[in-house]
């Protein structure tokens, strides 16, 4: 029985030597397929990540572009808070009778009955516009004036 023996493991030795077994043959072969596997296996995870990736561009993109703009409506909303607080303001003012009368008086020059009124005309004193017109200058009457600011606020438009 050690013929066999010794003849067995002398017909296995030389392949060993110079050929795979057939056992390590087909290791070797799942190796090489594994790795193909294995690659394709990650091209199309790559191909699927790329696909969920360009998916999620464009709402993500959107999504920063809304809470832009939410931030901008924000601020635009306290400015305009800001501007109906100023005109509310404003509002009570014009409701109030002796702030119209002091306006009255000092845009319009308007004086209340029996109210002696002088209004200084340059500032530094009448008589550099006596000099040179010869007499004194006159006043517009209350009511072009009152349309001269009418016309300054359209064009301020």
């Amino acid at each position: 029985m050690a013929g066999p023996r010794s003849r067995g493991s002398a017909e296995h030795a030389p392949e060993s030597r110079g050929r795979p077994s057939p056992s390590q043959a087909s290791g070797a072969g799942r190796a090489e397929s594994n790795k193909a596997h294995l690659t394709s296996r990650a091209a199309i995870l790559a191909i699927v990540m790329c696909a969920i990736a360009l998916s999620l561009a464009y709402p993500i993109r959107e999504y920063i572009a809304q809470r832009r703009q939410i931030a901008a409506l924000r601020q635009q909303e306290q400015v305009n808070q800001k501007l109906v607080e100023e005109l509310a303001q404003r509002e009570h003012r014009l409701g109030d009778p002796s702030y119209i009368k002091r306006e009255a008086r000092r845009r319009l020059h308007y004086c209340m009955p029996g109210e002696k009124c002088f209004v200084v005309l340059n500032g530094g004193g009448g008589n550099s516009q006596t000099a040179r017109t010869g007499g004194p200058r006159r006043t517009p009457p209350w009511y072009t004036t009152l349309w001269r600011s009418v016309e300054a606020a359209d064009r301020g438009r």
